[in-house]
């Protein structure tokens, strides 16, 4: 925050502030560099400058590859790394870091060398930034920053979409349409020989469903992986209700 008021009136205020719920818990720091959330924000004489900021008790870890997901869902994960770092570094080489750190955990979490880059090399072309690959140009970083910095995701664009015409048409009158042209089967993924599961479905659907005459030959099919339970959701409980961890008052019965 940028203000002309003294210390001793910003504390005051985060106190007031603090003391408007119990949950809220404010740690004030005023430096030159200064930790936000996943952001590391540094005043280099009147300029900011943004790096990611990674707790020091935070491991060097993301899903490993010999994880049983099926490898769409680890393929994704190079690419949302070095998305998150486009956004969140404002300079060329703080982002070369991030995305060598990112490469070095990936590697440590038993990825191949040639998914890395593969995913990495879908990055740049997608965001016409190759240029990035062979040297490390500020103004070609400076737009891929810029772009994916106000690029609206999918979930912020559903959530504003929802929000459109809320007098004419409320959330209680909205009807959902369906798509009959889609479907969604789910199918438990498991690694192994059923890891051609889905190959081999969209194959004997296309021979079987999809011919000239057939009445469903312009539905989609879309299957959904659904993973096995992990021996980490057996042993990790969730928080209990609030109801349980309240101490109940005596009754006056």
């Amino acid at each position: 925050m940028t203000t002309n008021q003294t210390i001793e009136e910003i504390n005051i205020e985060l106190i007031k502030a603090q003391n408007k719920d119990i949950n809220i818990e404010i740690e004030s720091t005023i430096s030159t560099s200064v930790n936000y959330l996943d952001v590391t924000i540094t005043n280099e004489s009147g300029r900011l400058r943004t790096t990611v900021y990674h707790k020091p008790t935070a491991q060097p870890y993301y899903l490993p590859y010999t994880s049983d997901h099926p490898h769409q869902y680890h393929r994704n994960i190079p690419y949302c790394a070095l998305l998150r770092a486009a956004r969140l570094c404002s300079s060329v080489n703080d982002f070369n870091q991030e995305r060598l750190r990112i490469d070095v955990t990936l590697l440590l979490s038993d990825y191949p060398s040639k998914v890395i880059s593969n995913e990495f090399l879908r990055f740049f072309q997608v965001n016409n930034a190759q240029l990035l690959l062979k040297q490390l140009d500020e103004p070609t970083y400076h737009r891929l920053h810029q772009k994916v910095l106000y690029q609206t995701t999918r979930k912020q664009k559903k959530h504003n979409d929802s929000f459109k015409d809320l007098i004419e048409k409320p959330f209680v009158l909205q009807t959902r349409t369906w798509d009959t042209n889609k479907m969604f089967p789910r199918y438990t993924f498991e690694s192994g020989p059923k890891t051609q599961f889905s190959r081999q479905f969209y194959s004997w659907w296309k021979k079987h469903y999809q011919y000239p005459s057939s009445s469903v030959k312009n539905v989609k099919i879309c299957l959904v992986p659904k993973t096995n339970r992990t021996l980490e959701k057996h042993l990790i409980c969730k928080k209990p209700p609030r109801e349980i961890l309240t101490r109940m008052e005596p009754s006056n019965i």
